[in-house]
């Protein structure tokens, strides 16, 4: 009979652990949750979501070729896309919170509840897929305040189109916690490869009307992302399906409701997908702030933003695995383990965002070649001319905003998501705020939104670095204390 991997180690196994280096002989590199673990499991998310960064930067530039003064696809993009984000962020972070469970259970050796876990987050996707779909016949009342008629028409058909991909975000996002809480990124990585290539096609096809489709527009590219959401959906359930481990690890027997756990997914991760929400919604009022301003400011925002996704994005993929292996190591009751984790994905992601903060402050026009290539230059060059100190402000505040998604991910591992709800929240509304009152009352433009966004980010980093100094998160768990070792 096969032994099972979670029973303790036989004579062989303690002969070979005593066989192995001791820990102080280990190098950063080779230790315990050292570089080389952390990169196993982060690199093939970095991959991914620099695919997803690849996806929307795409988009945004076919937009930007396909726009003009008279029909400003470019900007109205951004504040609808993060309307859309506002809808399903909620949702979604409480999905992506199957990723805590997953990991704990792992990590306590308790394989047979993986299943049931993914399972109520699947099924609070397809909850949520009717609600969003309501959200469509409501869009043109959501963007009826804009000063531009034209651009909130724009608006308007970008945000209804997405509502029809929503529900797969949420659902990919649970079914997507079952290779990452166990570490498995490479399957992610794989189908949001895939994803990408479907949404890109997708793009090109609809957005410019090539080989008999119709020319769509902004439209189009709506219609291109919500496919390759529910094309990610499907790749997932194939695959899990297929997985020799379907018994092991509970999807079969454990696709069912079950209201006790389904409530500790609601009570952990609610507060960790709050957060998201009250930050989309405070980017929102920051972007349809700033295209109050003017239409290149508010594009030049938006292609900040973009340009800055190819940096920002892929330190996701850190924080997931952040969350993942602290999971685990909490799970095992390592939270040692769990802290040298979160400081060796610091440092691999400081690495990481400096380079690019460098090349934003050195060579910020390589990053626009590809957006100006086939706009009209006479209205391209007022756009990047504002990019290019857009970019000086992106190289001042990325290593902290780098920072805090580290920080985030590693005490959304350990559960400490009512903190973060808290820090966030209140940190978004202040700063919005100083932003509002200070356009209004004081005059303040373009960059005076963007120290605000400075300032915002850098105050989020040190707060977070402070509460996991703190360490009150070692000895929280999300999981059920009869499945701890």
């Amino acid at each position: 009979m096969d032994q099972n991997p979670y029973e303790s180690p036989g004579p062989l196994s303690v002969e070979l652990e005593s066989l192995a280096p001791a820990e102080d002989e280990l190098t950063w590199w080779s230790r315990p949750c050292g570089g080389r673990e952390v990169l196993a499991i982060a690199l093939p998310l970095v991959v991914s979501t620099m695919f997803w960064s690849i996806q929307w930067f795409v988009d945004r530039m076919f937009l930007m070729w396909h726009s003009s003064a008279e029909l400003p696809e470019m900007a109205a993009a951004l504040p609808a896309g993060m309307a859309h984000w506002t809808l399903v962020c909620l949702p979604g972070g409480i999905a992506s919170f199957v990723n805590t469970f997953v990991a704990q259970y792992h990590g306590a050796g308790k394989p047979e509840r993986i299943g049931l876990a993914v399972a109520q987050g699947v099924r609070l996707g397809w909850i949520c897929t009717p609600l969003f779909l309501l959200a469509v016949p409501l869009a043109p009342y959501l963007f009826a305040g804009s000063a531009n008629p034209q651009l909130a028409k724009l608006e308007t058909d970008y945000f209804q189109y997405l509502a029809f991909g929503a529900g797969a975000v949420v659902i990919g996002n649970a079914l997507s916690s079952y290779y990452t809480g166990r570490g498995m990124t490479r399957v992610v990585m794989l189908v949001q490869v895939l994803g990408t290539l479907v949404n890109v096609v997708g793009d090109y096809l609809l957005i410019f009307g090539e080989l008999g489709f119709p020319e769509m527009g902004i439209k189009g590219a709506a219609i291109a992302t919500a496919a390759a959401n529910w094309f990610n959906v499907a790749a997932f359930m194939v695959l899990m399906r297929l997985s020799p481990d379907r018994e092991l690890h509970g999807l079969t027997s454990g696709n069912r409701f079950d209201a006790a756990l389904f409530w500790r997914l609601l009570r952990f991760g609610a507060p960790g997908g709050l957060p998201l929400l009250v930050e989309a919604a405070s980017f929102t009022l920051l972007t349809h702030f700033v295209a109050e301003i003017g239409n290149a400011e508010g594009a030049a925002t938006g292609l900040a933003f973009n340009v800055n996704s190819i940096a920002f994005i892929p330190i996701f993929g850190v924080s997931i695995a952040v969350s993942t292996l602290v999971g685990q190591k909490l799970g095992e009751n390592r939270p040692e383990l769990a802290a040298r984790a979160t400081w060796t994905s610091l440092v691999i992601a400081i690495v990481y965002t400096s380079l690019f903060g460098a090349a934003y402050l050195l060579v910020p026009d390589f990053f626009l070649l590809a957006h100006g290539a086939f706009a009209k230059e006479s209205e391209f060059i007022p756009i990047r001319d504002y990019t290019v100190v857009l970019l000086r402000f992106v190289t001042a505040y990325c290593l902290f905003d780098a920072m805090q998604l580290i920080f985030i991910g590693a005490l959304r591992g350990a559960g400490d998501t009512f903190f973060i709800l808290i820090a966030t929240t209140t940190i978004s509304l202040v700063f919005v705020t100083i932003g509002r009152v200070g356009q209004v009352y004081g005059d303040w433009g373009l960059f005076g939104w963007w120290w605000v966004l400075t300032a915002w980010l850098c105050t989020l980093a040190v707060v977070y670095l402070a509460r996991f100094l703190q360490g009150r998160w070692k000895s929280m768990r999300v999981i059920e204390h009869d499945s701890l070792p």
